[in-house]
């Protein structure tokens, strides 16, 4: 499985939205992605990729597209 195929399987997971969906979602966008949404998102990811997210990184990830970026940082290449 690629990385992108992993986010946009922790994205559907948390979120219980179809893999065309996640493309340009925004936090807020749906109602399942509030604060609580969030942190289960970014608790998914963390596991997903064997990472731990900095406090920054957590607060900007804003969208499916941030999450990308973010998660380069953390050598995990799209």
């Amino acid at each position: 499985m690629s990385n992108i195929e992993k986010l946009t399987k922790v994205f559907t997971e948390t979120f219980g939205i179809s893999a065309t969906q996640t493309i340009g979602l925004e936090y807020q966008g749906i109602e399942a992605w509030d604060s609580v949404g969030h942190m289960t998102l970014v608790a998914a990811i963390e596991d997903s990729f064997d990472i731990m997210l900095d406090t920054d990184d957590i607060i900007d990830m804003s969208s499916f597209e941030k999450a990308q970026e973010i998660l380069k940082k953390y050598n995990v290449e799209f």
